[in-house]
């Protein structure tokens, strides 16, 4: 792989025919990429996941409170609430993908993945599948890979930038790579894990990015668990043998038409939606004038 693959269907043939797992083209276009060696590459994947794991421990343990104050501890009180909707897997799921992507509002430290903000999406779920089913660390590292994978394609296809193909672009492909990690981790097949991806997709179609007062905030935190949510239940169905019928990456190009007619106001120009809602608006002067405020007072003190 030392091209991108242009489609699901070719990294399936490619695995097929060469015997391979799943994860291993990934990880030999990180080699070629990066100039790096194997280990340099698992060592890096290692860091990052550590990294994903910190900020589920910092999100649920420190204060997040975000300059705009629209971000003020969600995660905390998700996870601490004695009411479980579902289970308490369920609780910890939603509590740590708020988590995560709180602290990227906070200006904490994140991966993007693919995207900062769709950043509480794979470590909510992948700390959460690894606490569950009890993974090696090893197995997650692989499950890194093939959401990576699944990013590049998608990427090279439709998009992955809520700049370029709305929220369905950014929350809807890391919830993809989620849903693909999770079959691969629990045993599912190539078409299984692909299947994920489709149903995933199918579920995030249209999806538009409207961040209040533009900042990654409102209503990014609370898709990120939504998504992550999203991807369980894809992966749910996809390792059920459930046919998506129309095929991922049939499905990835619907994602890349849509994101083409969408109306440039609802792709993160915080000029439609939520954001063009009269309290979402008040909330931009707000932040405004907060901004003007802090920058006069630099001016007065230089």
């Amino acid at each position: 792989m030392n091209i991108l693959f242009d489609s699901f269907e070719e990294w399936r043939s490619f695995c097929h025919k060469s015997e391979t797992p799943l994860y291993q083209p990934t990880l030999e276009y990180e080699i070629k990429q990066k100039g790096a060696s194997e280990q340099e590459v698992w060592e890096g994947l290692k860091k990052a996941y550590q990294v994903m794991k910190d900020a589920v421990k910092t999100g649920l343990s420190a204060d997040m409170n975000s300059y705009s104050g629209m971000i003020n501890g969600g995660a905390k009180k998700v996870a601490n609430v004695p009411i479980a909707v579902l289970s308490p897997e369920f609780q910890k799921l939603v509590s740590r993908a708020l988590a995560a992507k709180e602290v990227n509002s906070c200006m904490g430290r994140v991966v993007a993945a693919p995207t900062a903000g769709a950043s509480g999406i794979l470590p909510g779920v992948l700390v959460t599948l690894q606490e569950l089913h009890d993974l090696p660390d090893q197995k997650i590292h692989e499950c890194l890979l093939i959401g990576a994978g699944v990013a590049l394609i998608i990427e090279k296809r439709a998009s992955i930038a809520g700049a370029v193909g709305g929220c369905q672009a950014e929350t809807g492909t890391a919830a993809a790579m989620a849903s693909a990690a999770i079959v691969y981790a629990l045993g599912g097949n190539t078409d299984q894990v692909f299947n994920a991806v489709a149903i995933t997709i199918q579920s995030m179609l249209g999806l538009i990015c409207d961040p209040v007062a533009g900042l990654v905030e409102v209503p990014c935190v609370v898709r990120n668990a939504s998504a992550a949510a999203i991807a369980n239940s894809s992966a749910q169905i996809a390792i059920a043998d459930v046919s998506p019928v129309i095929p991922v990456d049939e499905c990835v190009d619907a994602m890349g038409e849509i994101g083409q007619t969408m109306d440039v106001k609802y792709k993160e120009t915080a000029l439609g939606g939520l954001a063009a809602t009269p309290t979402g608006q008040a909330i931009s002067k707000r932040v405004l004038i907060q901004d003007i405020e802090i920058m006069d007072d630099e001016e007065e003190n230089s």
